[in-house]
């Protein structure tokens, strides 16, 4: 197998788990908050999806570059250079896609409503076995 079939393939995978892990909570919190901040939180998760790719580039490598704020906290903690490194291609690719996958999930976790939580809730479970 080619090096860049390879790498697509591990770009893909790592990506994928990273989104499902930060998206499922932050969309079912979305879902079922009612503070009057919600409009603007995900007006900031939707913002990838506004931007041009180009200019959401350029963004990412002037925030990750290695004068930037978290270009130093990365070499200082170990993860080294950022920019054109796998690990930076890893965060430019969670974050670009997050929307793609908050959005669908959210309106997912609204589509069901609260009656299946309520459901357990009544019928003697605790909360957390209620949630998972």
């Amino acid at each position: 197998m080619s090096k860049a079939i390879f790498l697509t393939i591990q770009l893909a995978s790592i990506t994928t788990v990273l989104l499902l892990l930060v998206s499922l909570p932050l969309a079912w919190w979305l879902s079922q908050t009612k503070t009057h901040l919600k409009p603007w939180i995900e007006a900031v998760f939707s913002l990838p999806m506004v931007l041009p790719p180009t200019v959401l580039g350029f963004y990412l490598l002037i925030g990750m570059g290695p004068d930037s704020f978290i270009g130093k906290i990365s070499e200082a903690i170990g993860l080294g250079q950022l920019t054109f490194s796998f690990t930076g291609l890893v965060i430019g690719s969670v974050f670009y896609s997050l929307p793609f996958v908050l959005q669908p999930i959210q309106n997912a976790f609204e589509a069901v409503g609260k009656a299946p939580l309520e459901l357990a809730l009544t019928s003697g479970s605790n909360y957390w076995q209620a949630v998972t």
